[in-house]
């Protein structure tokens, strides 16, 4: 059985999706939750699943405490589900490949530092753009950089708002986050 050990810093919606779709698997299971916020939904979100959670502060996560703790897990992958802070160097070139986040606008557009939830949403129907979509991508040591695993796109209508916008991401997020998860997990079972 694989281990996934999921990174998140508010409701934790996606990750108690990706929680309860492995729960039914045999190929994974979550084991960890990782937060730096004392106070996110995802804690208790993990909790009424009987999932560890661990909750740390920033400089915690620039030291090598963090990393410590995911060595101890030996995790398969480490996915970030709204998990807003940059990834640290020294876990990312620990675990290469390993680590996968999803955005909610299709990358290169609206990534880097500051574009995360409403921000995008808001951007993206300001600039009157037709489409957008989520992007699934490796976790490389810039902000949304890393390379792109799998993308689905929405259209937007001139009827959309931000908030409209959030509700068309969630459902693709919902709908195909678990599932690339899986066929990561499975590509990589093949290949040992």
């Amino acid at each position: 059985m694989k281990k996934i050990v999921v990174f998140a810093s508010g409701s934790g919606t996606n990750a108690e999706n990706i929680i309860k779709y492995f729960a039914g698997t045999k190929i994974a299971n979550v084991v960890s939750v990782f937060t730096n916020n004392a106070t996110a939904k995802v804690i208790e979100r993990a909790k009424n699943h009987q999932i560890p959670v661990e909750i740390f502060s920033k400089n915690e996560l620039l030291e090598r405490n963090i990393l410590q703790k995911i060595e101890e897990i030996d995790p398969d992958l480490i996915v970030l589900a709204g998990f807003l802070l940059k990834f640290p160097d020294n876990i990312i070139e620990r675990y290469p490949n390993k680590i996968i986040n999803i955005h909610p606008a299709l990358l290169p557009n609206y990534g880097g530092k500051g574009m995360y939830g409403m921000h995008v949403h808001r951007a993206i129907v300001n600039n009157k753009e037709k489409e957008t979509g989520i992007s699934i991508h490796y976790v490389n040591e810039h902000y949304d950089e890393g390379g792109i695993i799998f993308q689905a796109n929405v259209a937007i209508t001139d009827e959309d708002t931000p908030e409209t916008v959030a509700e068309k991401i969630h459902e693709l997020e919902q709908k195909h986050f678990p599932e690339i998860i899986h066929r990561i997990l499975e590509d990589s079972s093949s290949k040992i």
